[in-house]
């Protein structure tokens, strides 16, 4: 049984900077994963070559067994995406929105009262875009995300703009589903990594400075809590 996502000696440099540097992860079914690091560590990159939006420099990615470039159609339809500042259209209302998108995939009509349900952005679905606050928007664009209820999600930090309640609600629906998905958690809040996913990779700089349960990483990196591992191997250039 192929991994659900295998990426090999992946490299992407943008000019003379190197955003993501000869990496190397498997992520299998039933695990939700927190990218975790500081601003320009390479995550939204790492995402974002998944995906298909951006092509690496060197290396390989494999969605399901299959190298993405050379399936990039089948690739790209096992995945759902919501990236950071999700484009929406301001002028449709939320249920147009969430129409066109499942048109554009094939999705019956059924799937966008599931995914609105499950967002729980039902009493918005008749307000136009452009009149939403950014904890509605950014549910709305985790809505688009499983509209095909993909095997394999990629969330840009899901909970950003969220209140208290919203962050409840949008974590415990990640941690339902990823029972039977393979979910990425893209996010620089430690409380995120600890309390949903059930694995955490540390980036800097374009490599993964450690990968494990929060406990081994605590260990590995012989410190009380996350927030000092997090400090520690984010300061230095020393792998665990």
């Amino acid at each position: 049984m192929p991994s659900a996502i295998e990426i090999k000696r992946l490299t992407k440099d943008y000019g003379n900077l190197r955003a993501v540097d000869n990496l190397n992860l498997k992520a299998e079914t039933g695990e939700i994963i927190a990218l975790l690091g500081p601003n320009g560590a390479g995550k939204s990159t790492l995402m974002n070559m998944i995906t298909g939006y951006l092509a690496p420099t060197a290396g390989d990615i494999f969605i399901l067994g299959r190298n993405i470039r050379d399936w990039p159609l089948e690739s790209k339809a096992s995945i759902g995406f919501l990236p950071e500042g999700a484009p929406l259209y301001p002028d449709m209302s939320v249920k147009s929105f969430l129409q066109y998108m499942a048109e554009l995939r094939g999705l019956p009509p059924t799937r966008v009262e599931e995914a609105a349900a499950a967002a729980n952005i039902i009493p918005v679905l008749r307000q136009k875009i452009e009149t939403l606050s950014k904890g509605y928007l950014r549910r709305v664009g985790f809505a688009q995300s499983i509209l095909s209820d993909p095997p394999i999600l990629l969330l840009d930090e899901p909970t950003d703009g969220l209140d208290p309640n919203q962050k409840t609600h949008i974590r415990g629906l990640i941690n339902r589903m990823g029972q039977e998905k393979t979910i990425l958690i893209s996010t620089h809040l430690l409380e995120e990594a600890e309390t949903v996913c059930s694995r955490i990779i540390l980036m800097n700089r374009g490599k993964i400075m450690a990968d494990g349960s929060c406990a081994d990483i605590i260990k590995g990196s012989k410190s009380q809590n996350l927030a000092e591992a997090f400090r520690k191997l984010t300061t230095s250039e020393e792998e665990i």
